[in-house]
């Protein structure tokens, strides 16, 4: 069980600094998304950017809120053993 939560927690603090970094390159070159998959369904007007911005931070938060419930499930169980 310790290890599965080890592990568990490894994979969200992953997710977690991956979604953060997209969030990051998002706000700071915008114009990613269009050049990787080579459309632009807002017309060019940034809406749709700022709206993935949005999503991969809320999914950051997520990751690190969940991390840290494990982190001290993990914690706890090391220390009842």
């Amino acid at each position: 069980m310790e290890r599965r939560l080890r592990l568990r927690w490894l994979m969200e603090a992953v997710l977690f600094v991956v979604a953060l970094g997209l969030f990051v390159l998002t706000l700071a070159w915008p114009e990613w998304i269009e050049e990787v998959f080579g459309v632009e369904p807002d017309g060019g007007s940034g809406a749709l950017e700022w709206l993935i911005a949005i999503g991969f931070l809320v999914v950051a938060v997520l990751f690190a809120w969940d991390g840290r419930r494990t982190h001290r499930r993990w914690r706890a169980l090391a220390s009842a053993s």
